[in-house]
């Protein structure tokens, strides 16, 4: 039995006992809530936000008839435990990152952000305009899920350390927080990697269990307050240039949804993946100049770290490359990363290098 005939069969038996946990029948009649187990702790800057933004729109598309009863990390499983706790039945749908369950399926990691990876504009054009999403549908189904993007940071910070980096021999040994596979790739750089989430790291900078860690970008590091701890901050990050959210639902309950519903979900979720992205985008730059006002040392990885985060990225890639289904997304998403990229490079990327040469 090869690997996708194993995981749909496993999907399968999971699924089962799904519909003896959530017994929900078909185009059920009259109000109905949904709960949502979420990978953010309550209150935490932007990804919690775009959790409870999906869960907003949903109310008010469907007009009160179905509601999301959003629960944070740890009020109902764990942060890492929501893909499980939904595959498991014991919840309806899950936000998170993606690529927090590379474990069940490297693939799962193109839906939030890989290494040298799309930007934002480049992910949505691949999701929404190219298969994308079809893609994400496929490796869902395996799993007995339905997804849809709900939310992106925009890129991401290369993130807080406790002394410079002058060269790639300093990742060795670092103990760096950092998911997905930017992670594995820092591992084959000598650093010893940990998979923190969110609510988490602050503790963990502090107490001195991690030397650093990426989070997000200026706004949401500042409200976590990293500034405290350490100085040095690496505004540009190889491994995630854009980082989409997931809203993923059972999919024995999305099929037992009416129509309407369905399409309320969707676009509830297509909704809160802009609306999230410019809320960073709002955000990140007032809050880089307080950070820079209270001290923090705005810095730049040097080429040579650049080229070596880039080798250690393709071996990732090459580790999963036998990989039929990772092999076939990876493949589609360049193709599209590649098509996207020349356009926005001559016309955005030349207008704004231009814009601020005249403007100052």
């Amino acid at each position: 039995m090869d690997r996708r005939s194993f995981l749909r069969t496993s999907a399968l038996g999971g699924s089962a006992a799904a519909a003896s946990t959530l017994a929900a029948p078909a185009y059920a009649q009259g109000k109905r809530t949904l709960t949502m187990v979420t990978s953010w702790g309550r209150g935490l800057a932007g990804v919690f936000d775009a959790a409870v933004k999906t869960a907003e729109n949903v109310t008010a598309i469907t007009d009160g008839q179905l509601t999301i009863d959003v629960k944070a990390a740890g009020e109902l499983v764990g942060a890492f435990e929501v893909f499980d706790a939904v595959t498991a039945g014991q919840a309806d749908m899950y936000h998170a990152a993606d690529y927090y369950f590379v474990n069940q399926h490297p693939g799962f990691a193109f839906f939030t952000g890989v290494p040298f990876g799309m930007t934002a504009t480049e992910l949505n054009n691949w999701y929404y305009h190219g298969n994308g999403h079809a893609l994400h549908d496929e490796l869902g189904e395996i799993f007995g899920l339905k997804s849809f993007l709900a939310g992106n940071t925009g890129t991401q910070a290369g993130g807080w350390f406790r002394k410079e980096i002058t060269g790639p021999e300093d990742f060795n040994g670092l103990k760096f927080r950092m998911p997905g596979l930017g992670g594995k790739a820092l591992g084959y750089m000598g650093a010893s990697v940990q998979n923190l989430p969110g609510a988490e790291v602050y503790q963990a900078l502090a107490s001195g269990a991690i030397d650093g860690t990426e989070w997000i970008g200026p706004w949401a590091d500042e409200k976590a307050g990293f500034q405290e701890i350490t100085k040095f901050y690496y505004t540009a990050g190889f491994h995630e240039p854009a980082a989409g959210l997931s809203v993923a639902m059972n999919r024995e309950v999305f099929e037992s949804l009416t129509p309407s519903q369905q399409a309320a979900c969707e676009v509830a979720a297509g909704h809160a993946n802009v609306w999230n992205l410019s809320q960073y985008l709002n955000n990140n730059g007032a809050a880089l100049e307080r950070l820079k006002a209270g001290g923090v040392k705005v810095l730049e990885f040097p080429d040579s770290v650049w080229d070596a985060m880039g080798t250690a990225s393709q071996q990732v890639y090459d580790e999963f490359m036998g990989d039929e289904i990772f092999k076939k997304i990876y493949d589609d998403y360049t193709a599209s990363m590649r098509a996207s990229s020349g356009w926005l490079t001559d016309s955005v990327g030349a207008y704004r290098a231009q814009r601020d040469r005249v403007l100052g």
